[in-house]
């Protein structure tokens, strides 16, 4: 049985506010669970409506509750069998500023879903670290735990003032802008070992001042008619083509 304290206590935490007060955070779902239960965060509680988690995971903290009640705790639509709490992870104030690493960038990521599968696309090529500037998206909202797939318990994410991380870093930078080089067009090791890929906000992109930081500038050709891509599509496609495209012509 949950209580309605607790009930109001997770409710509270959909909010920023009380999540970075009690540096936690919540998880739904069976595979974002699973996840978590295989991740080095820490587990505070977790309900769920099977009993199979209480055989499958006796050391955790885990407590049988109705739909009903899983229902009412719960963010999504259509609630799926289990909830969790976790604590936030303790990493350092700033991100880490060394060479030999590939690095995503991220200026004003604000939608939720694009953060969480920036983290996600990010994981998946083998990003050493996300550096995003202060007003994007929280990685702990509940749409970016949810978008990320699991990948939010292995992404190590810093928030920075960009203008200041990309000015401290000797790696170059790699600026999606609608005035850069097509891919392809210069040269480039195969597979990028070094550098930032650094995305801009979904609708203004990349902010001024940070635009003569930009050690080469890069687009995406278009070969149909559509006006633009998403941050997440770009991050995927520079990425994709970083670490396995041809640079043949």
């Amino acid at each position: 049985m949950i209580s309605k304290n607790e009930l109001k206590y997770i409710q509270s935490l959909y909010h920023k506010k009380t999540r970075d007060k009690e540096k936690l955070f919540i998880v739904e779902g069976p595979k974002m669970v699973q996840e978590l239960l295989k991740s080095p965060f820490k587990v505070q509680k977790v309900w769920t409506t099977h009993e199979k988690w209480l055989k499958s995971y006796p050391d955790a903290p885990i407590e049988l509750i109705s739909e009903e009640y899983l229902a009412k705790a719960s963010h999504l639509s259509t609630p799926n069998e289990i909830l969790a709490l976790a604590q936030m992870e303790q990493r350092p104030d700033s991100p880490k500023i060394t060479g030999g690493q590939l690095v995503l960038a991220l200026d004003g990521i604000r939608d939720p879903g694009n953060m969480g599968t920036l983290i996600r696309i990010a994981d998946w090529f083998g990003v050493n670290q996300i550096v995003a500037s202060p007003d994007s998206a929280d990685i702990y909202n509940p749409k970016v735990v949810q978008s990320t797939m699991g990948s939010i318990f292995r992404m190590p994410v810093f928030y920075a003032q960009l203008e200041d991380y990309l000015s401290s870093q000797s790696m170059p930078v790699y600026g999606a802008l609608l005035s850069g080089q097509p891919l392809g067009s210069f040269p480039l090791a195969v597979p990028v070992q070094e550098g930032i890929i650094l995305i801009g906000n979904e609708s203004k992109g990349i902010r001024p001042q940070i635009l003569p930081l930009i050690t080469q500038a890069v687009k995406i050709p278009a070969f149909g008619g559509a006006e633009s891509l998403n941050a997440a599509m770009a991050a995927a496609v520079l990425l994709g083509h970083f670490k396995i495209g041809s640079y043949t012509k």
